[in-house]
């Protein structure tokens, strides 16, 4: 009989040891994986606004890096071939959803994986390209942002002309390997026989020919350039060999990112990048939270970019128009 009250203090005790443990005891955070893969750019030598405003996106829907998140960079540098190894890599890791930025990336993603969701984080009309089957029922493991591309390049043309209104002859820096390369040509040689424009068309492969392509252009007497940035062209020091080598001909130019023209370019305009990469963190959220690709419908950029460099402008003797200045979202001066 005296042993009842031992065992009951004993058990006692057991209880009350155990309570503070499951009290204190929290469920584990999953740690989720996000991978970014951007097909021209190289690592930023200093602040990215791109990446700034998707990790901002990202904490504002609750996801900090270190804690519950993270993220996995992976730059390409205009590389097809490497584009391909990162894909995969960024793919055997394994992260949660991928993250891509331009065509040539979001091409690379859908051939490393049909099952990790991917997030377009904008580009020139998916449909056509085969990444998507419709932007309303994508279909597929891709979803995200894209925009209606093939305005852009008659409208880059017609900032131009308002920025340089002397000139009648325009050259076009291309890759022929662009894969908008037909629709871009098609759209500027409309509206330049609106404008009253002629057009010469200089094609380049590889950054090695901008040489040879920027003395093209001098001797077919051209008065400006429009630069249509694909992977050869987007990396911020080619972006710095075409600034140069336009000054060095006194050529203006109109390029599709903000990064050309804080190269020395003249002009941008283009889909927000930092916006796009913003709505691109609502994306991810649903899809961490357990939604279909196939099931999101793809969202059109609604927010574009003129950006002027003064700088430049000066340095080739061009007055910019006041309208355009207005316009302007950033001028760099």
């Amino acid at each position: 009989m005296r042993l009842k009250p031992i065992r009951l203090v004993v058990t006692l005790a057991l209880v009350l040891c155990t309570v503070p443990l499951a009290v204190n005891a929290q469920p584990l955070t999953k740690v989720h994986r996000i991978g970014r893969l951007l097909g021209a750019g190289s690592p930023p030598s200093g602040p990215d606004p791109s990446f700034e405003a998707f990790r901002q996106g990202l904490r504002e829907l609750g996801y900090v890096e270190g804690q519950n998140l993270v993220i996995e960079d992976r730059y390409a540098e205009g590389s097809p071939e490497r584009l391909r190894d990162l894909a995969a890599e960024l793919v055997r890791l394994p992260v949660d959803v991928l993250v891509a930025e331009g065509s040539a990336a979001i091409r690379a993603a859908q051939q490393a994986t049909r099952t990790i969701p991917i997030v377009m984080a904008a580009t020139n009309d998916p449909v056509g390209q085969g990444f998507i089957a419709s932007l309303a029922h994508p279909g597929g493991n891709i979803t995200g942002l894209s925009w209606l591309g093939a305005e852009l390049p008659g409208k880059r043309l017609e900032l131009l002309k308002e920025t340089v209104p002397q000139s009648t002859r325009i050259a076009v820096l291309i890759n022929p390997a662009y894969p908008a390369y037909a629709s871009a040509l098609h759209t500027l040689t409309g509206a330049a026989q609106a404008l009253g424009l002629r057009l010469h068309v200089v094609e380049v492969r590889s950054v090695d020919e901008l040489d040879t392509a920027f003395a093209a252009m001098t001797r077919a007497g051209a008065d400006a350039v429009i630069v249509e940035s694909d992977a050869v062209l987007l990396n911020p020091l080619r972006g710095r060999i075409v600034a140069d080598l336009a000054m060095q001909s006194r050529l203006p130019t109109m390029h599709s990112w903000k990064g050309f023209v804080t190269a020395g370019g003249l002009l941008s305009y283009g889909p927000s990048m930092p916006d796009a990469l913003r709505r691109a963190a609502t994306y991810v959220d649903k899809l961490l939270k357990g939604a279909k690709p196939a099931d999101l419908p793809v969202e059109q950029v609604t927010k574009f970019e003129l950006i002027i460099n003064l700088k430049t402008a000066e340095s080739l003797g061009l007055t910019i128009p006041p309208t355009l200045l207005f316009q302007a979202t950033e001028v760099i001066r």
